[in-house]
């Protein structure tokens, strides 16, 4: 018997015991981080009203959060395997808890800005760790995949249940209270999780690379300050020029200590692979321009359009429901027509319905606006899953995880950015003399643009990988 196997035999079989309470905490505590990622564009509108917050506030708003799961991700997967998983996935699990108390009762935007950044590491502590629960119960490959199938479904139910809920709850209570259901999923989870779970860890884990999480956190977060600071200080102001300036210069020094680490968080030779660079590349953009564009959604048919809070949540649903029912498909038709296709297919999927909605006005009925978000939510939900799945094939089965965090921080880091872009668009039109509405159509339809490019790009590229199966 190995060291590893020695360390992680009595809590292999004591999960085997407890797997379908196991697997039942693990999807709840998905669900609730996943639950976080969409609820709150639902209660934007009320938030600007009540905390007297212009559009760059609810910009930080929502990039707090994604921002620090992006940058702590990988980071968190380390942690699991070097320090427990057991003991990992509790603490974010209590972070996020607490944290979500004090986001609703933040009295001001940089409290509430503040809570949300303490979601984010909490978000970036829980979800890798949870997965990581489940590959060790589940230590036969068959029984793995189906566990893991029901955790990035219950993702899916949380994706599509936030706008819904955070309609529900902010039209009836108010903002805060979508920060409050999480109080109670968060106290059944520890308890339930120190009595249910055994702890696991990995004598051979990779040493955490303290200075390139570090950095990585800094540049990304300097480079999002000017983008959202950009539309309200001015471009050219010394600020912003100096936080453009020390994003690019803290960038490069996170490439040149991952080049020279020997156990780097961002293993750079990776990218020497035309299908795993191309992949990612790619994810960035969905990334981009699903979160960016879907920040504006509520905020439309709300402040264009004059709907309920309540009434926006149900017409932003096209969206989520779409990529609901689509997304369990993408990866058989990947595998049956090819990454590929698939992926061309989804993003000019995903571009059209974007430029589409770029055309849609205030007095445009409803009947001529759903079928659009249809479009692309489900163009979107074609590219997630193959995305990964080819980012996982382009390396060793060795490296298949590390593979699957990249896909995911990559899509986040492309949410970061497209709230930060999009939101600059808007500001800068505004600032110009244009509407809301003029703004709003501007943005939708550079992410559709940049969306349909990364379509003809991903095609002309990909024509000699092998797809993934």
């Amino acid at each position: 018997m190995t060291a590893y196997e020695k360390t992680a035999a009595p809590s292999i079989t004591h999960n085997t015991r407890n797997r379908a309470a196991l697997l039942t905490l693990t999807c709840l505590g998905q669900f609730m981080v996943l639950l976080d990622n969409t609820i709150v564009g639902a209660a934007l509108p009320d938030m600007q009203h009540r905390l007297h917050v212009d559009l760059t506030g609810l910009q930080w708003i929502v990039d707090a959060y994604v921002l620090l799961v992006a940058m702590l991700l990988l980071s968190g997967g380390v942690f699991a395997d070097r320090f427990g998983r057991k003991r990992l996935y509790l603490i974010g699990v209590a972070i996020f808890t607490v944290a979500s108390a004090l986001c609703s009762l933040a009295p001001s935007l940089g409290w509430l800005i503040a809570g949300r950044a303490l979601q984010g590491i909490g978000a970036a502590a829980l979800s890798p760790a949870s997965l990581a629960l489940l590959a060790v119960a589940y230590p036969r490959p068959e029984e793995r995949v189906k566990a893991i199938g029901l955790w990035a479904g219950f993702s899916g139910i949380g994706l599509a249940a936030g706008p819904l809920a955070g309609g529900v709850l902010t039209d009836t209570f108010g903002w805060p209270a979508i920060f409050l259901v999480n109080l109670p999923i968060g106290v059944v989870l520890l308890l339930a999780g120190r009595r249910v779970l055994g702890e696991s860890r990995s004598p051979n884990a990779p040493a955490i690379d303290i200075p390139g999480t570090w950095l990585s956190v800094l540049a990304v977060g300097a480079l999002t300050y000017g983008l959202i600071e950009g539309g309200a200080s001015g471009w050219t102001s010394p600020v912003i020029l100096s936080a453009f300036a020390a994003g690019t210069v803290l960038l490069v020094a996170f490439l040149v200590v991952e080049h020279r680490r020997a156990a780097p968080m961002l293993p750079l030779r990776l990218f020497r692979q035309r299908l795993f660079t191309v992949s990612n590349t790619a994810m960035v953009v969905v990334g981009f321009a699903l979160m960016g564009s879907s920040f504006f959604f509520s905020q439309f048919f709300v402040s264009v359009q004059g709907s309920s809070l309540l009434r926006a949540a149900l017409q932003t649903l096209p969206v989520s429901l779409t990529m609901v029912i689509v997304s369990p498909y993408a990866g058989r038709l990947a595998a049956r027509y090819g990454f590929r296709i698939v992926v061309t297919a989804g993003l000019a999927l995903a571009g059209v319905g974007l430029v589409a909605l770029g055309l849609v006005h205030a007095d445009t009925g409803y009947g001529n606006v759903w079928w659009r978000l249809a479009i692309a939510g489900a163009g979107f939900a074609l590219t997630m899953s193959p995305l990964t799945g080819a980012a996982i094939q382009a390396v060793n089965p060795q490296e298949g995880g590390l593979a699957s965090g990249i896909s995911s921080t990559t899509r986040q880091i492309g949410a970061v950015l497209g709230v930060a872009v999009l939101g600059a668009i808007v500001r800068t039109r505004e600032s110009n003399g244009a509407t809301f509405e003029a703004g709003l159509n501007t943005a939708f339809t550079t992410a559709g643009i940049i969306t349909l490019t990364t379509a003809i790009f991903t095609a002309l590229w990909l024509t000699k990988d092998k797809t993934p199966r």
